[in-house]
């Protein structure tokens, strides 16, 4: 099963507005989601970067979302419990929350917002690596949905 995830601020392949990168105010981009199934207990929010020239750089790690939320706000604070009882992990940059794309000068980076529904709540702290939530949730997806936005410098 497929879940549908969007931004109004851009769309599939297109680019990541600067705002919501380090040149801008690097804050998190508005996101809304939908089509999460009824067996979902919780979402989990991966954005990583497969193009970094080190491999793989996570950029955000937020897990036990809500599954009857639609969505999260632009600027999602930066703190390790959200009020929602959502949890954050820790980025590649060594912080908790969102670290917007800062890839180097040169070829365009893909910038994928991967959400997970899940058939659990994920018994994991606040702050862990994005290695340790992939464990987690292994054995226990139900759905996912992609978005994909692109940043060059």
């Amino acid at each position: 099963m497929t879940i549908a995830i969007l931004s109004p601020d851009f769309k599939e392949g297109e680019r990541i507005p600067t705002k919501y990168t380090c040149e801008g105010q690097d804050v998190s981009p508005p996101l809304t989601w939908s089509q999460i199934p009824p067996e979902a207990k919780t979402l989990a929010l991966i954005v990583d970067d497969p193009d970094a020239p080190i491999g793989v750089f996570t950029h955000w790690v937020i897990f036990n979302l809500p599954p009857d939320s639609q969505g999260l706000p632009e600027a999602v604070a930066t703190e390790k419990q959200l009020s929602s009882g959502a949890l954050q992990g820790k980025n590649d940059f060594g912080k908790i929350g969102y670290g917007g794309p800062c890839p180097p000068p040169g070829s365009p980076h893909r910038y994928q917002f991967t959400l997970y529904a899940l058939d659990g709540r994920l018994d994991l702290a606040a702050g862990v690596a994005k290695k340790q939530v992939l464990e987690a949730i292994k054995g226990h997806v139900v759905a996912q949905g992609q978005l994909t936005g692109i940043y060059q410098r």
